[in-house]
């Protein structure tokens, strides 16, 4: 379980990036995270994997106290940020050992389970090359292979779809629903309404830094209609998207 508590994170006087944010997120879930630009959506991640220190709050994972065992629990989250930030000089299998022994996988699991994932990614022609030579769809990738090598109850994935071509989309997304069907957890964030409608078991739209609505989707129709998850999104989040004038395009 991951439960977040009163979570605050503000950065300046100013700037108020997340407010009191509680959430709860159970085991054996695909737990979308949805937001506009700038709602709080990759803060609060950065907070859950240990990269940004709450202002206020608490964040439990496993029944660990961020705060208190931030080690152990960082050993059991395998970590997709929005944008891959990898080691561009040294080759793509180079990288994957790198994090294999600060996770202190066992030799003969890396091998397993690395091959397993290259191949699986389609990774294998170019695993053995530099990595500032990989396209960015192929870094993406890298790092979905680096956060799941060491087999993590819990994933953390910060917009994973961008820049994956659809196989690999594909297979991510199977990847997902096979982790959670083991009891596990998977918390992911995105902007593709399709793509939450059709994976996510539940749901959370933050907005502000607060979060504004957190359930299924069958449950936000209940209260909202039946509508499309995008349309339903831009109610909840107040969007004016649909005051904008478009017959100057005419």
């Amino acid at each position: 379980m991951i439960e977040l508590i009163n979570l605050t994170k503000r950065f300046s006087e100013n700037v108020l990036a997340v407010n009191n944010l509680n959430l709860k997120i159970e085991e054996g879930k695909i737990f979308g995270f949805l937001g506009p630009n700038g709602a709080g959506k990759t803060t609060t991640i950065n907070m859950i994997t240990g990269l940004y220190k709450p202002t206020s709050g608490k964040i439990i994972v496993d029944n660990m106290d961020m705060e208190k065992e931030s080690e152990k629990i960082k050993k059991i989250i395998g970590f997709v940020p929005d944008e891959p930030l990898i080691f561009e000089k040294i080759t793509g299998i180079s990288y994957l050992n790198f994090i294999c022994n600060v996770f202190e996988v066992d030799p003969e699991e890396k091998e397993k389970r690395g091959d397993w994932l290259i191949k699986t990614f389609k990774l294998e022609k170019v695993i053995n090359n530099p990595i500032f030579t990989y396209s960015h769809g192929m870094k993406q990738k890298l790092s979905l292979i680096a956060a799941l090598i060491h087999e993590p109850k819990i994933w953390i994935l910060d917009e994973p779809i961008v820049g994956l071509d659809p196989e690999s989309a594909f297979i991510l997304k199977n990847l997902m629903k096979k982790h959670v069907s083991n009891g596990n957890i998977v918390f992911f964030s995105t902007h593709v309404m399709e793509i939450a409608e059709k994976i996510c078991d539940e749901l959370a739209i933050i907005d502000k830094g607060s979060i504004v609505f957190q359930g299924t989707i069958k449950n936000l129709r209940k209260l909202r209609g039946e509508k499309s998850l995008e349309q339903l999104f831009l109610e909840v989040t107040n969007s004016e998207s649909e005051k904008i004038d478009f017959s100057y395009l005419d």
